[in-house]
């Protein structure tokens, strides 16, 4: 959540239910029978429920839903590029025609993905981690590879759709949302939905347009090695848990390299561009923005609209671009901040409590840590369930938040004191020192003697780990680094 326009930046690596909005889309569509027919991509006959235009039409809204939650990565040049590249890759592909949408999203997580009818995004984290343009292409080709082979379509022609739908769904039109939405929340779930020979498919066909397209897929066997390291090590950079229902990398590995081997071409004439790559990278946010909102435990600070809560201890939290949430343990109970419509509380309260099927209990005009707030309690009737909670409409430094804890009406007395303690917890945040963190940023290095990636570390004061530094290089912590290489660095603050 920042101060740009209206838009919000609150957000969290785990984020997008990006299958959970293709679910709704399709059960909101009108499906058009299309039977069995042989993919271009494949020759493989499925059974397809839905026609090309519909695949097109649900990739556009869920592309709409990726930019809000997620948010696109701040640089037109980065932008620019990875569209180029994947345009170049897909025009090599069967499906030529599509639409095709690369972007970059404002994600630490090491992780790409794809919609139906050719949207495809990466993260600043793959980005980070990735080496050259032809390691890129190289899991752009493979996301590319889900939507010529429609792997997403084919599963949602099956009996996929029905139990997708009974997990989504939006609550009456103040925007309460269910449960659901904040549980199993990540880009990972795109993934999960994909077999091990999905997984294997796309990387056969993302061989196959990076060679088309005269990149080295010898750079693709790096990758493989560089997800397994990452996975490994854990932390910040992870990748997301998909991984773990893929085939094992190791396999993938060797199934790439078998492809390589049957290739009856001087490879060396292949393009890697390494130098370039690096240059678009120098700068680069790495690891989480703090500016986008953090939590610390169960406190989540925003420095950028300088402001504090504190969600319930133990519950699940969230922090996405547009809503910052928790959800309890028993996942009965939810806790959420957004922007709330109007210009003032009075006018975001009087919007939201007059709405149809919405019953409020007496509306109080206060002060919230010396800002103006108006609240109350509530009741709202879903489809199936009848909600209790409190509402609270904050003013600070020109925005209204929305906050709200509510809970089925016979939890309400149990949550009662939590949700509304919870919600009191909104302050105007003032620790001059997380009012003024920064992110951690890579920075390229020209090696001016031969040196030890340790003994780099050191020179530049990297907040990070060796042991980091040495994956997003994709070498070894003891390797020598030569007078005249170009490595990545890390530098700034590590703030958590």
């Amino acid at each position: 959540m920042n101060r740009k326009g209206k838009s919000t930046r609150m957000r969290n690596p785990r984020v997008a239910r990006i299958y959970s909005l293709i679910a709704l889309i399709l059960l909101a569509a009108s499906l058009h029978l299309g039977g069995c027919a042989a993919n271009l991509a494949t020759g493989e006959r499925h059974l397809n429920l839905i026609s090309e235009s519909d695949e097109i039409a649900m990739g556009q809204q869920a592309d709409t839903q990726v930019v809000a939650s997620i948010g696109l990565y701040a640089d037109e040049s980065l932008q620019r590029y990875v569209q180029e590249l994947g345009t170049k890759l897909a025009k090599t592909s069967e499906r030529p025609n599509l639409p095709w949408t690369f972007r970059v999203v404002d994600d630490p997580t090491v992780n790409a993905f794809a919609l139906p009818g050719g949207f495809i995004y990466v993260t600043r984290g793959l980005m980070s981690y990735v080496q050259n343009e032809a390691e890129l292409s190289g899991v752009i080709g493979h996301e590319i590879g889900h939507v010529t082979a429609q792997h997403s379509v084919h599963s949602m022609s099956s009996q996929q759709v029905t139990q997708l739908g009974i997990a989504v769904g939006m609550m009456i039109k103040p925007g309460l949302q269910r449960y659901d939405q904040y549980l199993n929340a990540g880009l990972g779930l795109l993934y999960l939905k994909y077999s091990r020979d999905d997984e294997s498919q796309a990387d056969r066909l993302g061989f196959r347009y990076m060679v088309r397209a005269d990149n080295d897929p010898r750079q693709m066997i790096q990758v493989f090695d560089m997800l397994n390291r990452v996975s490994q090590a854990g932390g910040g950079g992870r990748v997301p848990e998909w991984l773990e229902t893929h085939p094992n990398l190791d396999h993938r590995s060797e199934d790439f390299q078998k492809e390589i081997d049957t290739l009856q071409m001087n490879m060396n004439s292949l393009t890697v561009n390494r130098d370039s790559y690096l240059r678009l990278i120098d700068g680069m946010v790495f690891g989480q923005n703090p500016r986008q909102g953090f939590f610390r435990d169960s406190h989540f600070y925003q420095p950028d609209l300088e402001f504090e809560f504190v969600f319930p201890s133990g519950w699940q939290t969230l922090n996405q671009k547009e809503v910052v949430a928790a959800v309890s343990s028993n996942q009965d109970a939810v806790v959420q901040i957004t922007l709330a419509q109007g210009t003032s509380a009075e006018q975001a309260a009087e919007q939201f409590f007059g709405q149809d099927g919405i019953q409020s209990d007496r509306v109080e005009t206060g002060r919230l840590d010396g800002l103006p707030v108006v609240s109350a309690a509530f009741r709202a009737r879903t489809e199936d369930v009848e909600l209790h909670g409190k509402a609270a409409f904050v003013e600070h430094r020109g925005y209204t938040y929305q906050l709200l804890g509510y809970t089925t009406e016979q939890l309400w007395a149990q949550y009662r004191d939590i949700l509304v303690n919870t919600i009191g917890s909104f302050r105007r945040l003032t620790d001059s020192k997380i009012l003024q963190v920064q992110p951690m940023h890579l920075k390229i290095v020209t090696v001016r003697n031969t040196s030890t990636l340790g003994e780099l570390a050191n020179q530049e004061g990297s907040p990070v780990q060796v042991e980091t530094l040495a994956i997003i290089n994709q070498t070894d912590q003891n390797a020598g680094i030569r007078a005249g290489e170009r490595i990545k660095m890390v530098i700034g603050e590590m703030w958590r």
